[in-house]
Parts: structure tokens; C-alpha cells; sequence
């Protein structure tokens, strides 16, 4: 199946910020229900989500989008960090007229999520943190898997992409049993947004964020939103002890962990099992 088949019927635009420029988004849905924000991580793209907006759309507003500096948003020089990507989100929801809308984030997703959770909690509806950066890490694993994703940044962040380095990126992210999602298609999309010459230019900018992790954690205590954890066995980074301290740390959170074969993209991976969760947490009261 392919991708623009899983998206038929979203709306691709551009949207205008005041401080970050262009926004690509990917939009379905009722504008007048509930709305979610769904964030990629660190070098992704909104099509992270292409299996989710649609079947959420029956019952949400839902929006993808490419952080600055990310897929086909505008990419100027600044100093990336999490935080900054905390105001850029909310200068694109001034842009969609959005005062309140649920968030879900993957990786550094759920850790802008987080941030702007705790920074702007009149802004937030439910948050769901899923595979996400940005938490202590607890356990001597967490701590190697860190070290192992530093390790393969600093590999990759200065040499040209090829489809094999592109390849085993994707790899990195899925379980054993669903490296046949890494399709052409997903490789090439992924491959022409690395290649352009803007991104290139911001990239080393970019990952240079992992080494300073524990620079921004979040902080969990100031997060009074409903909190979802969204966990898998076979998460590359931030194991399930990891996630299991930090939602012990939020009262009244909760802690879902996969059934299906998923690793870093469960959303991707499992989309049946993803959107059933996601309906049945952003749904109720």
C-alpha cells in the first residue's frame, strides 16, 4: 500500500508562522471536533504518520506536520533545541486558530509534547507520549541505548546520505518482523528530503540536540494534562523502565504498551492496534 493511498483524502498545505516560516501539515477531519497534533522525531517527517490521520479523521481534526528545519518546512540556521520547537508549535497552532488541541509526539516528538505540556498547560488537552525522548533515563540499558544512538548520529550526521545509510536508519527504528515496511518509496521520500541542499546545511544543527538530552528533560512533575505513555517491548531508545519511572512520576498517568511487533514507530508499525488506542484515550472524557 502506499503511502499517498494511506493519505487520500488528507489536505497537503502550507502553513505561515511569524518567527519559523513555512509549516507543511497534513490535515483531515471535521475542523470543529477535537483536535491532535501528531510530531515526528528527530529527521522525520509528517508521513511518520500516513497509516493514522486518516481513520482518526472520523472522529478528530487531526494534523501532522514537519517540525522547522524538517521535511518540507522552511529550514533557516537557528539554534535547534527542543525548546525551540516548543514555540514553534504553538505559533502553528495561533496559524490553525488552534487554543487547545491533544497532542501525541514520537521521540523528539513526544519530548517538544512534553515540554509545551508543562510550559503551556491551558494549551493542552491529553497528552500522549509515545517512544518519546526527553526522560531520565534510569536503567544501565537506557543508558547504553543512548550512547549506541549518539554513536550512530555521529557516524552519519557529516557524511552524505546514501540508500543504504538511509536504509539502516529506517531499520533502526522498525522491530525485526517489519523491516519489509522499508519500501522504496518510504526510502526514497526519505533519502530526497535528506539530499536537499537546505537540509544538509541544518542537519548537523539538528542532531547536535541528542548529545545534550539530559539538557532538557521534562519536566514531569508540571504536567497536569491525562498522560498517556505509549510503550513498546522492543523500543531502540528509552526502554520500558525508563518509561515506567517517568509515568510513575505524573499521578494519574497511564501506561500502554504494545501488543503488536513495534519498536521506535509504533504508529507506523501497528497502525490497527496505534489508532484503536489513540481513539479510545483522546475520545474520552
Amino acid at each position: 500500500m502506499s503511502l499517498w493511498n494511506d493519505m487520500l483524502g488528507t489536505e497537503i498545505r502550507y502553513v505561515q508562522t511569524r518567527s519559523f516560516g513555512r509549516i507543511r501539515i497534513a490535515e483531515a477531519g471535521d475542523r470543529n471536533a477535537p483536535a491532535i497534533l501528531f510530531q515526528h522525531g528527530i529527521n522525520g517527517h509528517l508521513e511518520a504518520y500516513a497509516k493514522n490521520l486518516i481513520p482518526l479523521s472520523a472522529e478528530f481534526h487531526v494534523i501532522a506536520f514537519d517540525y522547522v528545519g524538517h521535511g518540507l518546512s522552511d529550514k533557516p540556521v537557528l539554534e535547534y533545541s527542543p525548546l525551540l520547537l516548543v514555540e514553534q508549535l504553538a505559533e502553528l497552532m495561533d496559524a490553525l486558530d488552534l487554543e487547545r488541541a491533544h497532542l501525541s509526539g514520537e521521540s523528539l516528538g513526544g519530548w517538544v509534547s512534553g515540554l509545551f505540556a508543562a510550559k503551556y498547560p491551558h494549551r493542552v488537552g491529553k497528552l500522549m507520549l509515545n517512544t518519546a525522548a526527553g526522560l531520565p533515563v534510569v536503567s544501565e540499558k537506557g543508558r547504553a541505548d543512548l550512547q549506541n544512538l549518539m554513536a550512530l548520529n555521529a557516524r552519519n550526521v557529516n557524511n552524505v546520505p546514501t540508500p543504504e545509510s538511509v536504509r539502516a536508519r529506517l531499520h533502526w527504528l522498525m522491530h525485526e518482523n517489519n523491516r519489509h515496511l522499508v519500501d522504496d518509496e518510504l526510502l526514497n521520500l526519505r533519502l530526497g528530503i535528506y539530499l536537499r541542499p537546505e537540509t544538509r546545511v541544518v542537519a548537523p544543527i539538528i542532531n547536535a540536540i541528542i548529545g545534550r538530552h539530559d539538557d532538557y528533560l521534562i519536566p514531569l512533575e508540571q504536567i497536569a494534562c491525562p498522560t498517556m505513555f505509549l510503550w513498546t517491548l522492543d523500543n531502540p531508545i528509552h526502554d520500558l523502565e525508563t518509561a515506567r519511572a517517568s509515568q510513575a512520576r505524573i499521578p494519574g498517568s497511564e501506561l500502554y504498551v504494545m501488543k503488536g511487533d513495534s519498536a521506535h514507530w509504533p504508529q507506523y508499525e501497528a497502525p490497527e492496534e496505534f489508532n484503536t488506542v489513540a481513539a479510545r484515550f483522546f475520545r474520552a472524557a
